[in-house]
């Protein structure tokens, strides 16, 4: 296919992307000592080095459009450089969300102004995109946000509050779901904007985690001034732009993203699951019970590459609708529990009194803390067997007392 193209052949491509990785990309360093979450400023500015060197080295944004500043090809070129990529230093930080969920959402659904500037900014490593989606009320009915936008001449007028944003801190822009219709059905009355997060208007609070991360923030925006080509889309038909957007966040979850480059601990701070290792710190590699947790762990991860391959091929082929990466979004919650409950069966009490200073069993212990996050980032698990049940097995769909109501006459926070 990619010779009926005229592009480079996948396996051309490999050996080219060995020898220049060999040549140019920095080994990736073990990380020593326990997780240390909080400020990773430094971290962030390093992915956007490492961005940079991709970008003059010819291998950054291998599947984006080259109008756009991308490489045109396609996910085997991709995956086939992911796989040499093993072991060297990469800016796993910019996979999600900038690569993953917002590029390819402004690549479907944005302008071709939006299209040139943003999607060709990010891969020459120049600017990190953000969600600005959930609020602090809303929960997981996305459509039912209250952050408003009003028309004002040439201009919009942002107001309201969202939260959950993960690094919103060290991003440039963000995709914004506003209402802008109050007379309309939840679904129908809102837009999508693309909003510069530092400016005028908007505070932003980074929140600490149970865990000491301070990776999610919270954004209040008061009378935020936004231009006339701020909107993505169609005025009042940002539900497709939000549900296409959830399309590729699903997908980025579940693990199937053809725009991610590298793999592995996205930072030095994320410990990587290593089960063989930790029963081997612990004393436990001989232990029949410690290597079945293990065994089946493997099985698991095994069973999710597999799963992945096939509904992102299905997809790809026709075989399969969109809605089909709720799948693998609802399995990478399964397999993710599996390792946090794995890691901490293993260690023990040493996942909260191993020894300071020393990686592995205290990873796992801080890891579980977290646990529960696998079942809601890209919506809920619950949202997830929703979409699977209606959409694809042809269930009847959940009632909804709100639909095809006004939303000024929807019942807001009161029974």
């Amino acid at each position: 296919m990619a010779e009926q193209l005229g592009m480079e052949d996948v396996e051309s491509f490999r050996l080219r992307a060995r020898g220049w990785l060999k040549e140019n990309m920095p080994r990736q360093p073990e990380r020593r000592g326990p997780i240390q979450p909080g400020d990773d400023d430094q971290e962030w500015l390093r992915a956007r080095e490492l961005q940079k060197m991709l970008y003059a080295g010819g291998f950054a944004g291998i599947c984006f459009p080259t109008e756009y500043g991308g490489l045109g090809l396609t996910p085997a070129h991709q995956r086939a450089f992911t796989e040499e990529s093993r072991g060297y230093e990469m800016p796993l930080l910019l996979n999600v969300p900038t690569f993953s969920i917002c590029a390819p959402t402004v690549l479907d659904m944005g302008s071709e102004k939006q299209k040139r500037e943003r999607i060709s900014a990010v891969i020459r490593g120049e600017e990190v995109m953000v969600q600005f989606l959930s609020e602090p009320k809303g929960g997981s009915d996305l459509a039912g946000v209250v952050t408003r936008a009003t028309r004002d001449g040439d201009v919009w007028v942002l107001n309201g509050a969202k939260i959950w944003s993960t690094s919103a801190y060290a991003a440039d822009w963000a995709l914004c779901l506003a209402r802008t219709d109050w007379d309309a059905p939840k679904h129908r009355g809102l837009t999508m904007f693309l909003v510069k997060v530092h400016q005028p208007g908007i505070t932003l609070r980074r929140i600490k985690m149970v865990n000491g991360s301070t990776e999610f923030c919270e954004e209040f925006f008061d009378d935020v001034i936004l231009p006339a080509d701020a909107v993505v889309g169609e005025i009042n038909g940002g539900w497709a732009v939000a549900t296409r957007q959830l399309v590729h966040e699903r997908t980025a979850v579940g693990g199937g993203s053809p725009y991610v480059s590298g793999e592995g601990r996205p930072n030095l701070q994320a410990p990587g699951y290593d089960f063989v290792d930790l029963a081997r710190r612990t004393g436990q590699a001989n232990d029949p019970r410690v290597r079945e947790l293990v065994g089946e762990a493997w099985a698991m991860q095994k069973v999710q590459e597999q799963l992945i391959d096939r509904v992102m091929a299905g997809m790809a082929h026709g075989h399969l609708p969109g809605p089909a990466v709720s799948i693998t979004r609802m399995f990478h919650a399964e397999a993710d529990w599996k390792n946090a409950d794995t890691g901490v069966r293993i260690a023990g009490s040493a996942a909260v009194t191993g020894r300071p200073g020393e990686a592995g069993p205290l990873d796992y212990g801080q890891q579980y803390l977290s646990r529960q996050s696998a079942s809601l980032g890209g919506g809920s698990t619950e949202m997830s067997r929703n979409i699977i049940s209606e959409r694809l097995l042809g269930m009847p769909r959940e009632y909804a007392a709100d639909r095809d109501v006004p939303f000024k006459d929807v019942a807001q926070g009161r029974t």
